[in-house]
């Protein structure tokens, strides 16, 4: 009597997104039994990138079982609309606190995907007719549907012989890490790092060590640099204030909504507080970022776990009354016609888009003015012109003079650095591999590198669209 032995094959990871580059976050593992997908995130800033966005996914996405969200930041999570109306349709596995997030991001999304469509439209420069766009609220509003909010410390089966659990990644509220465990004949285990945070933020609790796993997906947006010392850059900000409110201009500082917008306000809030800066009017132009606070806000009054923040009598990010929030479009236009010194904080964090473009057109060609740039800026952005020393930019069709100070302040970045990022993985037991991802070449060798070198790990670069085999390590 002969039996017949069925062939259990190993798991593969295959990378289709933040591979050689930070954004498009989109790591798909694939076993005999279920399809999972950790993170379903947008391409940005180079124009190639962008065009990603538009390519039809490499699987058919109604046969993913599952989706695991690391965070809320749209680089993680924006692609979900589309994922949905081209036919998934399982369960998007996430924290409460990045429920909340995705519930603003994505249709914000949505809504600039509609008006740039119907920008293009107007205008007749599309090459489609009608131009469409990537996707529309209803999509997002769709998405939001399938959410299935999990606790840190949560072991969740997110597909059959898959389970998920979340860890805090310590980057925005809400933010995790994810733990992947495949059952069967051969148990594997993979962990994704998504973006991890610092530790010393000014907001969150900084990320715990990682567990040990077969295999480490790790993030490298600075595999290759280290941040300046948060007081010094806090130093150089106040610095950059005084002396811009003494000859009579406004400091305009691009944020994107989540996270930087309210870690910026603490800081300033601090600031003030310790009298290093006069007590000028800040205005917090984006309805976004906004939403985002009141988050933030219910996080640190409701003790939330990965908040460091104790709940106070005022307002965290305005005990002094000078926040000014400017929702509506007048009120924002209202802010062409300040006479006096201000701060402004505006998105998008890379200037890519959205309110703070009118805000750097009136202040970027005053010599009076500041543009504080506080956070990481992607190739092809305007942020990076404007780190890069650009004398010239082009924003809402004209080219405008750079002749306002522009300070960079890495140190305000949600993203450990290369030490950081080193501290946290070396108590962890080697993976049989860690690859690195979500860095542009450079840092994402040079952080490969100082694994292999200082921790002796086997540490891969993997390539956009690369297949591996996830093997055992024991």
């Amino acid at each position: 009597m002969s039996s017949v032995v069925r062939v259990r094959h190993a798991p593969i990871l295959s990378f289709l997104g933040a591979a050689g580059t930070v954004t498009g976050s989109r790591f798909l593992l694939e076993t005999d039994r279920a399809r999972v997908l950790v993170d379903c995130g947008l391409f940005q800033g180079l124009r190639a990138l962008r065009q990603r966005n538009w390519a039809p996914f490499p699987v058919d996405p109604s046969s993913v079982d599952a989706v695991v969200l690391t965070h809320a930041h749209v680089d993680h999570c924006g692609y979900l609309p589309a994922l949905v109306r081209d036919g998934f349709a399982g369960p998007i596995v996430c924290t409460p606190a990045t429920a909340d997030l995705a519930g603003i991001v994505l249709p914000d999304a949505a809504h600039l995907q509609e008006e740039e469509a119907s920008y293009a439209n107007a205008r007749g420069y599309s090459k489609h007719r009608p131009a469409l766009p990537l996707f529309t609220r209803d999509d997002a509003a769709t998405a939001l549907s399938l959410f299935r909010p999990a606790g840190y410390g949560e072991r969740v089966e997110v597909a059959p012989g898959l389970d998920a659990e979340l860890v805090s990644a310590g980057h925005i509220v809400g933010s995790a890490s994810v733990l992947l465990r495949v059952d069967g004949d051969g148990p594997r285990s993979l962990f994704f790092s998504g973006d991890v945070g610092r530790p010393h933020h000014r907001i969150l609790r900084p990320p715990p060590t990682p567990p040990s796993a077969d295999v480490l997906v790790v993030e490298s947006t600075y595999g290759n640099r280290i941040h300046e010392p948060t007081g010094r850059a806090l130093d150089r900000m106040a610095e950059a204030i005084v002396d811009t409110a003494h000859r009579g201009g406004s400091v305009v500082i691009p944020a994107f909504a989540v996270d930087r917008t309210e870690v910026l306000l603490m800081a300033l809030a601090d600031l003030v507080q310790a009298g290093k800066i006069p007590r000028l009017p800040i205005y917090a132009d984006s309805p976004m970022a906004l939403a985002v606070l009141d988050v933030y806000r219910r996080a640190i009054a409701g003790g939330a776990a990965d908040v460091a923040v104790t709940p106070g009598a005022s307002d965290p990010f305005d005990p002094a009354g000078e926040l000014h929030e400017l929702r509506t479009p007048e009120e924002s236009r209202s802010l062409n016609e300040l006479g006096f010194p201000s701060v402004i904080i505006s998105a998008s964090g890379m200037a890519t888009g959205g309110r703070v473009l009118h805000h750097l057109v009136r202040c970027l060609p005053d010599p009076r003015c500041t543009v504080i740039l506080p956070g990481y800026q992607s190739e092809g952005t305007r942020g990076r012109q404007l780190s890069d020393g650009a004398r010239t930019v082009k924003m809402l069709g004209q080219y405008v003079p750079v002749r306002a100070r522009v300070v960079v302040a890495d140190a305000f970045s949600a993203h450990a650095d290369a030490d950081e990022l080193v501290s946290w993985l070396a108590p962890v037991a080697p993976p049989g591999t860690c690859y690195v991802v979500h860095g542009e070449q450079p840092a994402a060798d040079a952080l490969a590198g100082r694994l292999a070198d200082e921790l002796a790990w086997k540490a891969v670069v993997p390539n956009a669209g690369e297949r591996v085999r996830v093997d055992r390590l024991r």
